[in-house]
């Protein structure tokens, strides 16, 4: 177990980044202050800080940037475009760390490796090879170290959090848990294996389509045979970021712009197919990820960020789509609810409001100039605004979304992402009507209408029986209502004193009136000390209560 009383030379080396950046929060709980309610720097500071702390930090930034449930606009776009600045290893640490993941010789497997690396990241570098058999391969090689420096840092993160879970903030948002769930997530990334299924997953599931021609898609293979935790050996795929690309090449019937609506209509039913059908999507598909190979196909790559979706949440988000075109807040608000993974007691009137608002600003805008992502941001910060818990996997959905409409703009400037959508709206509906497989569902369907017309007349007959013997009971349950108890409850604890410290009063005025010994008296001064002490506890209750009227 990590203590935060330790002195270690990771904490004094993240105490001296944190020092230097003037976050005094993270300060005191780092040298054993109390915890109080979380203080983030501005958005700018705070990418500063964890890209200085190295390449755990970035990642817990980058899934961050996910929870738009959880931290204001201005930090999600601030960590969005977070990256890790650290530099390739030298190749012969890399040289070594690859003659460790196999039996035999580099030699005996490969013809060249390129020494230099194409791309360095937080976890991994990715170099050139050729096989044997003189086909090309891409290797990523997991950084030398990085399991320790992660499972070190990941243990002061669960410490902190254990801090910060003692407040209000911390007990809101389940703070403890969210640590632990992205201390598993980065862990899991340091398994490339985990990397290759996820691959071969998207492979499989985009290898058939109705909405898109698969041969014009290509995921990259995986060779398993080769492949490890720390060692994930693809396909390699001749091409160029689809912003650097010359779409001139190859020769291609249509212009310049007519190849560009055809990538963007590609790439748009890629992924819509991805959220909505197979409910397993790529979620990070920014400009880098998305390449245009030499022979004029699209090629997904780093396929390790990798969201979910139930048919449920499918569905629901569907319906969340209708409503916002619909600009109607209440079913929005009602969309939202059902969302929700714990709905603690929420201020429906509120929720609706905060919806009526932001969709105020779309009143007069064509379905054109909807900016989707933007508008699923806004969703779930109402959701947060609102103390509402959603899925993690809806932050990785507005992640998808905003990453594939951005570059989607920026590779198509003329992009009208509802001309994308509207011709699969149809098959979509069709499809959560009645599935792919339309026999099994009406079968499914027959039999629980039967079973319905089964239980119907005995739970008729059951509760008339209980009606008419008295027997029924209702249990019902008011929001907004203890509020409203617990102040009644106060008022008439009060007005019982009063009535109590009067009773006193009046009794000891009438004894010392009437006494006629010492003993009367001294019964009279304790019935008086008593209403004043009742009385003076009274009126400081009523003062500390901030109520006097």
């Amino acid at each position: 177990m990590f203590s935060l009383t330790q002195s270690t030379a990771r904490q004094r080396e993240i105490l001296e980044i944190v020092l230097g950046n003037g976050w005094d929060y993270m300060r005191s709980l780092l040298t054993g202050g109390k915890a109080d309610e979380p203080q983030i720097p501005p958005p700018e500071v705070l990418r500063k800080i964890l890209v200085e702390l190295g390449p755990f930090f970035v990642k817990l930034g980058q899934l961050l940037s996910t929870r738009p449930d959880l931290l204001p606009p201005a930090y999600i776009e601030a960590l969005t475009a977070l990256q890790a600045n650290v530099p390739a290893v030298a190749w012969p640490a890399i040289e070594g760390q690859l003659r460790q993941q196999f039996s035999r010789p580099l030699e005996q497997i490969f013809q060249t490796i390129q020494p230099q690396a194409i791309a360095a990241g937080s976890i991994g570098q990715v170099h050139r090879a050729t096989l044997l058999s003189g086909v090309e391969v891409a290797l990523k090689v997991r950084r030398p170290g990085i399991e320790t420096v992660v499972n070190q840092d990941a243990l002061l993160i669960k410490a902190i959090a254990e801090l910060v879970g003692l407040t209000e903030f911390g007990q809101i948002y389940d703070v403890v848990k969210l640590a632990e769930e992205f201390t598993q997530t980065v862990q899991a990334e340091l398994n490339f294996m985990t990397e290759a299924r996820y691959t071969d997953t998207l492979r499989r599931n985009l290898a058939q389509s109705t909405w898109f021609d698969p041969q014009q898609l290509v995921i990259p293979q995986v060779y398993w045979e080769l492949t490890s935790e720390q060692l994930l050996v693809l396909q390699w795929l001749p091409g160029r970021p689809i912003l650097e690309a010359d779409l001139s090449q190859p020769a291609l019937k249509g212009g310049e712009s007519d190849r560009k609506k055809q990538i963007t209509t590609l790439l748009f039913r890629v992924f819509f197919q991805q959220l909505y059908i197979d409910g397993f999507f790529h979620a990070d598909p920014h400009p880098g990820n998305l390449f245009y190979l030499e022979d004029g196909r699209i090629a997904l790559i780093d396929c390790g960020m990798i969201g979910r979706l139930d048919p449920r949440t499918q569905q629901l988000l569907t319906e969340m789509l209708l409503a916002i075109v619909d600009l109607d807040a209440q079913r929005c608000s009602q969309l939202t609810l059902e969302l929700s993974v714990a709905v603690n007691r929420t201020n429906l009137e509120k929720l609706r409001l905060d919806y009526e608002g932001m969709l105020r600003k779309y009143y007069d805008l064509s379905l054109a100039e909807f900016n989707f992502s933007e508008v699923v941001y806004e969703v779930l910060q109402i959701a947060r605004a609102n103390r509402l818990k959603v899925p993690a996997s809806l932050g990785l959905y507005a992640k998808c979304l905003a990453n594939l409409e951005g570059a989607g703009r920026r590779f198509n400037p003329d992009l009208n992402l509802f001309a994308e959508i509207k011709p699969l709206m149809a098959d979509l509906f069709r499809r959560q009507l009645v599935g792919t497989t339309p026999l099994q569902t009406t079968l499914r369907t027959i039999l629980d209408l039967k079973s319905i017309s089964l239980r119907t007349p005995r739970q008729i007959e059951v509760f008339l029986d209980r009606l008419t013997t008295e027997t029924l009971q209702w249990n019902l349950r008011l929001q907004e209502l203890d509020p409203i108890r617990r102040s009644l409850e106060q008022s008439a604890n009060r007005l019982s004193f009063s009535v109590v410290v009067g009773a006193l009063i009046i009794g000891a005025a009438i004894i010392s009136t009437g006494a006629n010994s010492q003993q009367w008296e001294i019964v009279a001064n304790v019935l008086f000390s008593a209403a004043s002490l009742l009385g003076l506890w009274l009126v400081i209750s009523i003062l500390r209560s901030g109520r006097l009227k």
